[in-house]
This record gives C-alpha cells, structure tokens and sequence, in this order.
C-alpha cells in the first residue's frame, strides 16, 4: 500500500523538544544538532538557552521557539508578556504559551481572555507566531471548547493539548474536539505522549499539524525506513 505522506510531512509537524529540567548544555547542543540534521519544524528550548539555539540554527530551516508562562500558567500577565517579548529578542519566532490554568477551573474567562490575548497581540506586532497550550488533563469537556472559541476569536496560531509535564498528554478524543471547535485558521498541536511513528500519524489524521516530540530521531528514522520499504 502506498504511503501517504512524505519525509517533510512528518519531520515538519514535530517539534523538537528540549524542556527536561535536567537538560545539560551539552544536552541542548546535541539536540539542537539533532534537530538541523533531521530538519524539523522547531526546536522548542528553555528559554535560558534560546539564543544560543538561534545562533545554532541559522541558516537552517528549522525555527527556534521557547515557552511562555511554562509549565503551570500561573505567570501574571504582565511577566508572560515580558518573557515573550524578552524570548523574541532572543530570537524565538513562535511561543508555546501555558493559559492560566487556576483562572480556567475558576471560571474566570474575562482573565483567561486577556491573558492570551496581551501575549498574542505583542508576538503579532513582532512577527511571532503564538501556540497556546491548554493542559487538557485537568479540564472538562466544556473548558476545552471554551478555550477553543476564545483563542479563535483572538486569532492564536495554535491550540495545543498539553505541556508534557502535566498528569497526562495528547489524546485522539481532546485532538478531535479541538479541531471540531477551532476555526479553520487556528491549527492543532499535540504535546505529550506522540512517541513513535504511529502516534504521530494518527494524530495527523485527527488534524494536529504539530507535535511535540523528544523522540525525533527514532520517529524519523521509522519513517525513512518505511518509505525505503515502499
């Protein structure tokens, strides 16, 4: 049976990740060469050692991009926006922003939509793209579909599923229901769990366009393995 994607189509959705707190700098140096080498969408880096990361991936087609308000969401607005300002002068040129996640079990939607939206418009005035991450594992149907339609109608680039570092990650059912209630505008990204090739292909078949991935190398051998096979 013909295979319906190519080496770019899978290596382009994932999103290396380089976020484990015990990450060494020969730990993130590795990985960012990694990342050129099988030419990925991102790496996604802590932030302290983004602008190295952008140094290491100029002239490749792999973009850098760190975290905003990460993991927990609990940052005041005020210090999201500087740390997204702060990461884009480091060269970063999309955010992986956590929502408030106490403001959303609470209710506060007035909050949560300010939250976003103050991070979102100053990536969009710097030519930043912005991915907002939900940490589906601790809300309800309800909120999920709450956030959908907020983060649609300030116009984010991404919703994502998880941070990796919550009590669970990405699911087939959460990725549905983001794609079914996010205009068409706003793209899917799944976090936590996308570990193997199979993974990632069904999550691409529920419409996630990105996936974060410490994994990459064996992903992306599996796929240069079955496209030699035929």
């Amino acid at each position: 049976m013909a295979l319906d994607y190519t080496y770019a189509d899978i290596a382009k959705m994932i999103d290396h990740s380089l976020l484990n707190p015990t990450m060494t700098t020969a730990d993130f140096e590795r990985g960012i060469a990694l990342a050129r080498q099988y030419d990925v969408a991102s790496v996604c880096i802590v932030p302290h050692y983004l602008q190295r990361c952008t140094e290491l991936l100029a002239g490749s087609d792999v973009k850098p991009s760190t975290t905003v308000g990460f993991p927990h969401g609990g940052h005041t607005t005020a210090v999201k926006v500087l740390e997204a300002a702060r990461a884009i002068d480091d060269g970063a040129v999309e955010l992986d922003m956590v929502v408030n996640i106490s403001r959303v079990l609470s209710g506060d939607w007035d909050y949560v939509r300010q939250d976003i939206a103050e991070v979102t418009v100053l990536a969009h005035q710097r030519g930043a793209k912005v991915k907002v991450i939900f940490e589906n594992c601790y809300l309800n149907t309800e909120q999920k579909i709450t956030l959908c339609r907020i983060c649609g109608e300030i116009g984010v680039d991404w919703v994502k599923t998880s941070t990796g570092y919550g009590t669970g990650g990405a699911t087939l059912d959460d990725l549905r229901l983001m794609r079914a209630h996010s205009p068409a505008h706003v793209q899917v990204k799944a976090a936590g769990g996308v570990r193997d090739l199979d993974t990632m292909l069904a999550v691409r078949a529920c419409g996630a366009t990105r996936c974060g991935c410490t994994r990459t190398a064996e992903v992306l051998d599996e796929v240069r393995r079955r496209l030699a096979a035929g």
